[in-house]
């Protein structure tokens, strides 16, 4: 009986190969020009993305560079063991969470308003300029933000404290405060990025039928209305896949702006998880423990876009990105 029942799927899972390689060669001779035009971004990927992850078995290894890789010993794992009982560690995942959860709440929805209020805008000519001018910052440097951070918010000759202090306030020394750095992080990557988020949004509202509005007209709806009942519902798709792909990188916050605004005062706020992988892995040389680290922040961000992935499908018909 069980022969009989092997006897039988064998055809079945040969005819099941066959029909996958022909549908294949069909797709192939059709397509092969586009299949040549991905090979680059392929080979970029295979070569750049794939080709490093080799050196992720350093995280479990005592990582001697005289010895490489191969050569260096394994300790399994020793170095996540000493980061977990490291006390450093709540700290930085605190600073880190903190900083994520809190560009998250605040700057996600921005570039959603902004769509939604240019999308009902009828001068045309009015939204150019508004998206102009809101796009331009996306075009500043790391490097030149936190260069104008430092100078606007300075405690001698900063605009603000001289506005401040204008009004009969009292000098404060902003780039030496914990508390005012989560603020002044998160508040100038809104600006600098939600104008161009707002593409994205801007762009699925314009994939929308106008027959919509047409049949919304005629029926007498207001622009609430038809707010609320064609564009956020045609949106939402949009939205969830936005969501899931920057929850997917809660745990990777920006490395560069943290660095160049850290001080020795509010390193208690800004020392972050890469920061920290920076100054242990090519500062101090512990290639071994700064992978180790680089790892477990990097699992952490699988697990939670499977999970906002799979609650995304159990809470919502437009379900998932996979």
């Amino acid at each position: 009986m069980v022969a009989s029942k092997k006897q039988a799927s064998a055809p079945a899972e040969m005819l099941q190969q066959k029909t996958f390689k022909q549908r294949f060669m069909k797709v192939w001779n059709r397509d092969w020009q586009l299949f040549l035009l991905c090979l680059p971004a392929l080979l970029y990927v295979a070569v750049f993305c794939y080709g490093p992850m080799y050196g992720i078995q350093i995280a479990f290894k005592d990582y001697v560079a005289r010895k490489g890789i191969a050569g260096s010993e394994w300790v399994m794992f020793d170095n996540f063991i000493r980061f977990f009982n490291s006390p450093n560690f709540w700290i930085l995942l605190r600073n880190t969470l903190t900083l994520s959860l809190y560009a998250l709440i605040a700057g996600f929805p921005f570039p959603i308003f902004l769509a939604l209020l240019l999308n009902q805008a009828a001068n045309k000519k009015f939204r150019k300029i508004v998206q102009t001018v809101i796009y331009a910052p996306h075009f500043i440097s790391v490097v030149v933000m936190c260069g104008m951070i430092t100078l606007f918010f300075s405690y001698s000759t900063g605009i603000v404290n001289t506005l401040l202090t204008s009004f009969g306030f009292d000098r404060f020394f902003f780039m030496g405060s914990e508390t005012a750095f989560p603020h002044l992080y998160v508040w100038s990557d809104i600006w600098q990025s939600t104008g161009w988020g707002t593409i994205i949004y801007i762009a699925a509202l314009g994939s929308i039928s106008q027959d919509q509005y047409e049949a919304a007209k005629i029926d007498g709806a207001s622009k609430w209305k038809m707010l609320l009942y064609i564009d956020i519902p045609n949106l939402l798709p949009t939205i969830v896949t936005m969501f899931i792909l920057r929850t997917g990188s809660i745990m990777s916050i920006g490395f560069q702006k943290a660095f160049l605004l850290q001080t020795s005062m509010n390193l208690g706020a800004s020392e972050i998880i890469s920061t920290y992988v920076y100054k242990v892995g090519l500062e101090q040389g512990q290639f071994d423990y700064s992978t180790a680290i680089g790892l477990f922040n990097n699992i952490i961000n699988i697990i939670l876009l499977l999970i906002v992935n799979k609650l995304s499908k159990k809470l919502s018909e437009n379900g998932g990105l996979f």
